[in-house]
């Protein structure tokens, strides 16, 4: 089985995104959820999963919301695939008008 965590960094500021929920769901199906902690990031989603496609899912609207900020994107959604065991690691780089990730180590 497969580990997975997520990292949002807040690329207006430089900042590490804290308090960004974050949902992680396989198909249609909530497997676990969890908020950004000071380092913008969640240790640990989902404990174990197996081979498949996961879709996490980032709660933007709200944390711009909070910082008085217009976005254009409510939510970002990931979509990944587990492919073998190992640790997943899904970083975030979020903007008000742009976001961008990648598979991390």
């Amino acid at each position: 089985m497969s580990t997975l965590s997520t990292h949002v960094l807040d690329a207006v500021s430089g900042q590490p995104a804290i308090g960004v929920a974050v949902t992680l769901y396989r198909q249609a199906q909530q497997l676990d959820s969890g908020v950004t902690d000071a380092d913008g990031r969640v240790g640990e989603l989902g404990r174990s999963l197996a081979r498949g496609t996961y879709r996490l899912v980032f709660d933007t609207g709200a944390y711009f919301a909070r910082r008085d900020v217009e976005t254009f994107y409510p939510e970002v959604a990931i979509a990944f695939a587990v492919t073998d065991e190992r640790h997943y690691h899904v970083p975030l780089l979020l903007s008000p008008f742009a976001f961008s990730t990648y598979r991390g180590s």
